[in-house]
């Protein structure tokens, strides 16, 4: 009973708070039902942090939560949870495990170093380029799954001595990581939160009989020419900090490349499997790229999963056992809680209440305000997944916007890319979880150059939103 107790004493936590917020009064300016709605929100927040229990768990409390204390109907609960983004999200770890699958570690790792050469650092900025290329358009968790291994690979054939190859695999490591996190924001299938986004903006303020409000139905083109840019700009400004930050013995990896070479010929050559995978996946890029607008992300998604799975390059089984279905499910809860947000007027009072702080600073709108939002996301998120943070913090931010006569597309885009700024602890995003998992890492290195990474991100933006975003038709200012 101790053990259980202390295991769960979040658990128990939370719902100590909750029961005190639910007999405590109203506040005034918000409903029964919005306070009911904060509570929920306060309650997934604090169990999303803690994790006392699984975080699907969290999902179908959040379900149960709307109907049995929004007293909302099930079947209007239930529909509220398969939306365009969440398609999209299931497609995406379905491609996800379809690509690993094919086995292009080695060959990649020899595409790479036949353009860089064998110079340590030109292929660690090789890497951090091709990661984030392919981060940018199949998701961070996908393309750190797959580059794993090819600097793993790099790093057994460098060096026989553990300190020398530890110093290696620090430089190399985060090269994936950081440019899969930053790349995330390049196009709206480069993450769910930049899915979960473009639903609250549709949601929200999309009306089809209304044609001023089209500006917020953000197709993918329109993503990537606001987002694109800015992982640009910060790609080799990452690999600088990181080439200053962690310095390594081992400045040329020409033995390695050559053992490479041998072991990649061994093989043999491209097989037709290899080719069709790659020809699917460009399939889907296309598609996501000129019909989302019409037939959804989502669709696109579901459609390559699909045809990977008719071609028989992937089985059912793989699929079945290589998805985390309860992500699936966590962020559908999260963005029908976020609706309900909406909905009950719950987001506007939180927005109102974040506002009044920010007036005596100068930080209620313009770009004091997108530096507000960019320094909560960034605080929220390393903290939980960028997807949960954004679909928290998505109805709250939209309605600070429409209260200050700032753009919402402006603001809804800044929350959305500095979820990303997750470089501070090692569960901040997926691809850091993911080569943490070598075994090569430490929380401290995170932190040694998370901070340097967070400064460079700011300016950045700070820097897109101010000067770049207005040349291309997003001001800061709703038209």
């Amino acid at each position: 009973m101790i053990h259980f107790l202390r295991e769960k004493r979040w658990f128990l936590i939370t719902l100590a708070i909750q029961a005190v917020m639910l007999v405590a009064p109203v506040p005034e300016g918000v409903s029964p039902e919005g306070w009911r709605v904060l509570i929920m929100t306060a309650g997934a927040t604090i169990l999303f942090v803690t994790e006392p229990i699984p975080l699907p768990a969290v999902a179908l409390l959040i379900i149960l939560g709307q109907v049995f204390l929004l007293g909302l109907d099930s079947s209007l609960v239930a529909s509220s949870l398969m939306k365009d983004s969440v398609l999209f999200i299931m497609g995406s770890l379905m491609l996800a495990v379809a690509l690993v699958k094919q086995k292009l570690d080695k060959r990649l790792a020899l595409l790479i170093v036949s353009i860089t050469g064998s110079n340590t650092y030109n292929i660690a900025f090789g890497i951090s380029i091709f990661s984030g290329l392919l981060a940018s358009f199949i998701g961070e968790h996908t393309v750190a799954a797959m580059m794993l291994p090819v600097a793993l690979s790099l790093l057994q054939l460098a060096t026989d001595d553990e300190n020398r190859r530890r110093a290696l695999a620090v430089l190399l490591l985060f090269s994936i990581s950081y440019a899969c996190a930053m790349a995330g924001i390049g196009t709206p299938s480069g993450g769910a939160r930049n899915a979960i986004m473009i639903d609250y903006l549709r949601d929200f303020f999309y009306s089809a009989d209304d044609p001023a409000t089209h500006q917020f139905r953000v197709s993918y083109f329109k993503w990537m020419v606001y987002a694109y840019p800015v992982f640009l700009i910060q790609l080799p400004l990452m690999h600088l900090i990181l080439r200053r930050t962690f310095r390594t013995e081992i400045t040329d990896l020409g033995p390695a490349v050559e053992q490479l070479k041998a072991q990649v010929r061994s093989e043999g050559g491209l097989t037709g499997r290899h080719y069709l995978a790659i020809a699917l996946f460009l399939f889907t890029l296309i598609g996501w790229v000129g019909f989302s607008s019409k037939v959804g992300m989502g669709t696109v998604a579901i459609l390559g999963a699909t045809l990977f799975l008719v071609t028989g390059l992937v089985r059912w089984q793989d699929i079945n056992t290589g998805v985390n279905w309860g992500v699936v499910l966590l962020y559908a809860a999260a963005i029908s809680l976020g609706v309900q947000m909406r909905d009950t007027g719950a987001a506007a009072w939180v927005a109102g209440l974040f506002m009044n702080g920010l007036a005596p600073l100068g930080m209620d709108r313009g770009i004091g305000l997108l530096a507000a939002v960019m320094l909560l996301t960034t605080l929220l998120t390393n903290t939980m997944s960028n997807g949960a943070a954004v679909a928290v913090l998505g109805p709250i931010v939209l309605s600070i916007a429409m209260g200050t006569g700032s753009n919402p597309l402006a603001v809804g885009m800044v929350t959305a890319m500095s979820s990303a700024f997750a470089y501070f602890t090692v569960i901040g995003t997926p691809a850091s979880t993911i080569v943490h998992s070598s075994g090569y890492l430490r929380p401290s290195d995170f932190m040694k150059v998370g901070w340097r990474m967070a400064l460079m991100s700011f300016a950045v933006m700070l820097l897109a939103s101010k000067l770049y975003w207005p040349l291309v038709g997003l001001p800061l200012v709703r038209p």
